[in-house]
Parts: C-alpha cells; structure tokens; sequence
C-alpha cells in the first residue's frame, strides 16, 4: 500500500476534503496567474493606446486586484480543508495507534520503552499532520502554475518561449538529482538522528539525580553530547554534498533573463517590431519566476513528502507485532497446576532461543524458583505463563489447558505479578491499590496493605491514602513501591503468583518486609519465582537452574548441594559475597 493510500485509511468522514483542498488550490493557483496576463493588457494598452486607453486600464487593474484577492481567498479555504482532513488524519493515526498497543502482546513494553512509543506516535502523527496541511494544497499549484506559464510563453511568442525553458530545463535535471535516491537516503538518517537525540536527552535528563549524586556529569553527557555530534556532521556533510548543484541551481534559474535578452534582441534586428517584442519580453520576466517557484515548491513537496512516508512506515513498524490470537472457544480455569511442555521461544528478530525445550510441572500450592546467570532466559520462562509472548513450540498450560485457549479477562484474573520494576501512577494511593481489584471495599484494602507491610507507610503520611504519588504529592522509595505493589497483588487475591526479582531494589529493612509479605502472599497459591538471592528460593519445592535458556539443574536446594554442580558452586559463591560484606561493614562500624 502506497503512502497516500495509507493516508486515505485514517480520513474516515474527511476523505472528500483533501481533493477539494487540491481543487480549490488549483483554481488558487489560476486566479493568482491571472493578474500577470491583465498587467501585460495593461502595459500593451498604454503603450498602444496612451491616455486613451484610461478606462480600459482602469477596468483591467480592478480585475487584476479582484482576482488577486480571489486567489488569496480560495487558497485559504483551500488550507482550511487541507487542516480539517490534516487533523483527522493525526488524530485517527494516534488513535489506531494506541488501540494497536493496548493489544499488544505484554512482551512488546519490555521491548519498547514509554519514551520511545510517545515519541513515535507522537511526533510521527504531527509530521504527517503538517504534510497533509501544508504541503499537500501546494502540489496543486505547483503542477497548475507552471502548465499554465507553459502555455501562456507558447502562446505570445514560442521563441522567447524556448529562450526562458533552456534555463528551466536544467534547473529540473539538478533538482531531480538532488531529491533522488541520495536525498531518500539522508532522510532516513535525518529522522534516525532525531529519533536517537530525543531518546538520549529524555535518558539524561531522567538520570540527572543520580548523575548529581555520583558526580558523573560530563561522562554522564558524552551520549546525548555525541548523538548531537552525529546529527551535525550528517547533516554537514549533506548540506556540502549539496553546496555546488544547488549554487548552479541558484544561478541558472534566476538566470534566464541571460537567454531571453539575446533572443529579445535577435527578434527585434530580423522584424522590425521592438514594440511587440518588448512587450512580449515584459509578459515573460513576470511569468518565468513562477517556475523558479514551482520547482522550489515541488523541492520542499518532496523533503515533506519523504518525511511523512518515513513516518507512516515507522509507526507501521512499531504497530507491526501481531496480537496475541484469541481462541474462538475458550476454556475456563478449574485447576492452578502448571505445566511447561517442550517449550521453546525466540524474540522477534532474534537469532538465538531464549528458551530451548523447557519443561516442567507446577502443583497447586508448590513453590518452583528460577535461578540463574543473567540473560539465562528466566524471566522469559516466567513471562510465558501470562501470555507475554506465545510459544514457538510446544505447550504452557494451568490446569491442563493451552494457555492460548484461555480468554485473556480469564488468564489475568486468575494469575498476581510481582516484578522488579514495579509503577506507580501520578495518583492516590488508594486508586494505586485498588488497581488490584476495582471493586474492593476500603476494609479490604486495608487489610491488602497490613499484609503487604505497608502500614507504617501510610500512618505517616498526612493524607494516609489519600496522599498523591509524583510531582503534585510524595515519592516513595523502592522498597515502599514495591510493598505498594505487593498490596495489589493481595488485593488481587489470584491463585496463581508470578514474582521476578521483588526484592531487587530493596534496603535490608524493606527487604525483610517484604520478605514477610512475599510468604503470606504465596501461602497455599501456585507460585513461579525468579531470585538472585538463594536464601529466599532455600524453602522451594524445586529449584530449576536456568543456563542459555535450559535445564541445566533440578531439585530441592539440599538435593542441590549435594550434587555438587552448578547450584553448588553458585550457593557457595553466595555465601562468600554474604560474609565478605558482613565484614566489609564489621570493619567500617
């Protein structure tokens, strides 16, 4: 599909609107023609007929004004409809957009930061809003204008006609070549570039606190600093690629007065008739500068035109991930086992699996923990329970049904998360809870938050759980965060539990807490856990080790130890570390 077709797509109600914005332009484009004809009627009258000629004159001056102001008049309404359909457009682009991403799968925002999606959508919908608006109503004119010059200079006198193409001829040929595959080229690198700057300067200026605290500012810059860097010397280099054709250019199209005075002159010395002639010539120094215009206008069409098919296509990339399929008759959840078969899995574009051939089985109310090196594929595991991602090959099923045959309402109902990186919303804290469950009483969140640990928090607070999160109230720390979490997921109350790291960001203190709150959250749930620290995965039913996405290792943590292996080398490491810092603060006490 084409980029206009592609536009067409999002002017629901408005498609009608955009060729008559090309129409009313065109006819823009006429009556703004007009007057130059009328001001040579006016001087071949003057000079024909002198005084005599006054009322005539005067008539031909007033419909000179008329219809340029006609001109003025339509090319307005012409922007006008331009604007509505422009508007309809970017409004719609960011609606399906949106819609799209709410359906994405979960995996897709591991993948896709908040910063880099607003800004796709964003920024692409606005580039194409100003090319529908701006740039499109020109295309009219600039194909209307110079036609219509075209036929006028053949009319008067096809030799003056031919002088003044000769110059317009290769003012198109340099043109042509400079908005050619090479400046396609730059265009993509040009909106890479701003695409890379606007990533690094939200990454700066987010990471200011820390870059303050640990005295890291110029190093801290050297990316931002460099993606600007990147952008100048891309562009230079472009801008100097371009210097001579577009200084040829420059001169040859304002040049054409060189052409035509020598022809002007030639065809007075062979007939006689200066008087004709000169006021052919006048007719063609007002005219000809408007194809000096129209191949500029068709230069900043194109660099718009170019824009705004980079941006369709990137918005279309982003939004390309299919969404998860829905089976047409789905099954409901009895039973909270859960069952890994022959798993596997590979991220979009990647080469590698991130889980090869997984599988293993889950009771209801067993504990199994994932543990591993980093990037072993455990989280990846974890995340195929709840739909994520779905599975290349082989089964993820709760109580014995395909995950993919379970409504999406059902699977999330039945299934609590709790991850490293928990979110807070720009709101109460009661609202961040309730997210939990939109119907709990006020009794029940309290109790959610009594058993999350989360009491001493509140009773500081003055507003208790009224208190906003964020700029416009308080911030909490890491720890407090992810308590406020756990508060959902007990609110949530599901029988199923999925926990990735949540004590990563923790201080000890909050740590123990929420270590507290973890074991009352899990009581009598079937629950999947990831942990880096082996003392909280000692009391799990099975303990899987997780090496380049299989299982190297299964077993009870004892079992584990006395085998020896991997989870022996790792438990003892561990305890080295445990003891290394307990002395490292001995000595600093």
């Amino acid at each position: 599909m084409n980029t206009f077709a592609k536009l067409q797509t999002y002017m629901t109600g408005r498609k009608a609107l955009l060729p008559g914005a090309l129409l009313l332009s065109a006819l823009s484009a006429l009556a703004s023609m007009s007057p130059y004809i009328l001001i040579w009627f006016i001087i071949r009258e003057f000079l024909t007929e002198g005084a005599a000629a006054s009322g005539l004159i005067y008539t031909y001056a007033l419909w000179a004004a008329g219809l340029a102001v006609a001109g003025i008049l339509l090319y307005f309404l012409a922007l006008s409809a331009s604007h509505l359909a422009a508007f309809r457009v970017e409004c719609n682009m960011r609606r399906v957009a949106m819609k799209k991403i709410v359906n994405m799968p979960l995996g897709f925002f591991d993948n896709n930061t908040s910063g880099r999606i607003r800004k796709i959508i964003d920024d692409n919908a606005g580039i194409t809003h100003g090319f529908l608006a701006h740039q499109m109503p020109d295309l009219a004119s600039t194909i209307v204008m110079p036609l219509s010059a075209a036929v006028l200079i053949f009319v008067f006198d096809w030799r003056l006609g031919l002088a003044c193409l000769f110059p317009i001829f290769f003012s198109i040929i340099i043109m042509t070549s400079m908005m050619g595959k090479r400046g396609r080229y730059f265009m993509q690198k040009y909106m890479d570039s701003l695409e890379e700057m606007n990533t690094e300067a939200v990454e700066y200026v987010r990471g200011i606190p820390v870059v303050k605290v640990f005295q890291q500012t110029v190093h801290s810059f050297k990316n931002f600093y460099n993606s600007i860097i990147k952008y100048k010397e891309m562009v230079g280099v472009h801008t100097k690629m371009w210097q001579i054709p577009m200084s040829i250019y420059t001169v040859i199209i304002n040049g054409f007065a060189f052409f035509l005075v020598p022809v002007t002159i030639l065809l007075i010395g062979n007939s006689g008739d200066y008087a004709t002639v000169i006021l052919n010539m006048f007719l063609y120094i007002l005219i000809v500068p408007v194809f000096s215009q129209s191949i500029m206008r068709s230069m900043y069409f194109n660099q718009a035109f170019g824009q705004a098919k980079e941006a369709i296509d990137r918005l279309d990339k982003l939004t390309s991930i299919a969404p998860l399929a829905k089976s047409d008759n789905p099954q409901k959840i009895i039973n909270h086992d859960i069952r890994f078969i022959e798993v596997s899995f590979t991220y979009p574009g990647a080469n590698k699996k991130a889980v090869d051939t997984v599988s293993f089985d889950i009771q209801p109310g067993q504990t199994v923990a994932l543990v591993g090196a980093s990037g072993g594929g455990k989280t990846t595991i974890a995340r195929l329970v709840p739909r994520f991602w779905d599975v290349d090959e082989g089964e993820v099923c709760i109580g014995g049904i395909n995950v993919k045959n379970i409504a999406h309402d059902d699977l999330m109902n039945h299934i609590s998360f709790v991850f490293q990186n928990t979110r807070l919303f720009k709101t109460s804290l009661l609202e961040n809870i309730k997210y939990g469950n939109h119907n709990a009483s006020l009794e029940e969140v309290n109790r959610a938050l009594d058993l999350a640990q989360c009491r001493e928090i509140i009773d500081r607070l003055p507003d208790g759980l009224n208190t906003k999160i964020g700029t416009d109230g308080t911030y909490l720390s890491g720890g407090e965060q992810q308590r406020m979490a756990l508060a959902r997921a007990f609110l949530k109350n599901a029988p199923i539990v999925v926990l990735d790291e949540a004590t990563a960001f923790a201080d000890p203190e909050n740590e123990h807490l929420i270590q507290q709150a973890l074991k009352k959250l899990t009581e009598g749930k079937t629950v999947l856990m990831i942990a880096h620290r082996l003392t909280s995965v000692m009391n799990a039913d099975n303990i899987l080790i997780i090496n380049e996405g299989k299982i190297a290792e299964q077993g009870t943590h004892y079992e584990l130890v006395g085998k020896k292996r991997i989870y022996t080398r790792m438990w003892n490491e561990y305890q080295k570390s445990v003891k290394w810092t307990i002395g490292k603060e001995a000595r600093h006490a």
